[in-house]
């Protein structure tokens, strides 16, 4: 039968699918948009099982806080190279995703995949859909979320990188401050909050270097205990978030800022994800 140019576009536009694959979608379907919908589904499975193996370490992340800012949740939607993540239409699938997550506030990143993206399609679904239409894999390797009276987002340029922070008062000094710590996340990216959320691993690690050091160095064995432990405050210092000199300031700590911006103010969280 004769396929129109109105129903190949009103199919691409439905699945995002480029026009000669929905025309011979079309055609194989003798005009059928549900059976041509599933044929461009089979065929995003087939791209996916082919690509299973290929590496997906490209991609975008976006974090983005809902309109009151008590809210926040940020994504990573992972693709095999970076012209496909420089694309404008794999731009707007991931905040497609993203108002989804915002709306929805799934609880892990299982959980927002087995979501609806549409009336035809779960999100793990539309995301096979979409390796057919790309011609590469695509992972939603990581989703989290973070609520708190206040929750500021920033996303570097290029969305190669993203963090959350959420803060413990919803003021407008807690809004500006936090812009300031969300980036201050961004450029030091911290370990922990502070030094009760280090693992004890990496503390006994960072003790048995120092005293190694030490030693090296020529030190007794009963000083270079005391320089292990010096140099591991020194590392909570640089690797705790309220601990590390404020960026914009550095003769202050994170902390010491947000006390000198609002009485009692602090950071509760935060996440930051990056592309390698």
């Amino acid at each position: 039968m004769a396929i129109t140019a109105g129903e190949v576009n009103k199919l691409r536009q439905q699945t995002g699918a480029g026009m000669m694959d929905c025309k011979n979608a079309l055609v194989e379907s003798n005009g059928d948009f549900e059976q041509a919908i599933d044929i461009l589904r089979k065929k995003g499975q087939k791209i996916a099982a082919k690509r299973g193996d290929n590496e997906a370490k490209e991609g975008l992340i976006f974090s983005q806080a809902n309109v009151d800012g008590t809210e926040g949740v940020i994504l990573r939607l992972n693709c095999e190279t970076d012209f496909v993540a420089k694309n404008d239409s794999f731009r707007d699938f991931v905040q497609s995703l993203m108002d989804i997550a915002l709306e929805k506030a799934p609880a892990d990143v299982d959980s927002f995949k087995a979501l609806a993206y549409d009336e035809r399609l779960s999100i793990d679904e539309k995301i096979i859909e979409q390796v057919g239409v790309i011609g590469e894999k695509l992972d939603l390797s990581a989703y989290a979320r973070l609520s708190a009276p206040k929750v500021v987002a920033y996303n570097h340029p290029g969305n190669r990188l993203a963090t959350l922070v959420a803060m413990n008062s919803n003021s407008e000094v807690a809004d500006d401050a936090g812009k300031q710590i969300a980036m201050q996340v961004a450029a030091m990216n911290p370990l922990a909050l502070n030094k009760d959320g280090i693992d004890q691993n990496t503390i006994d690690r960072e003790l048995e270097i120092g005293k190694e050091l030490a030693i090296q160095e020529g030190k007794p064995a009963e000083m270079a205990e005391k320089i292990s432990q010096g140099r591991l405050n020194k590392f909570f210092q640089e690797n705790t978030l309220l601990s590390q000199p404020f960026v914009r300031d550095n003769k202050l700590t994170v902390q010491e800022f947000l006390a000198s911006a609002e009485k009692d103010l602090t950071v509760s969280s935060f996440l930051r994800y990056a592309l390698a």
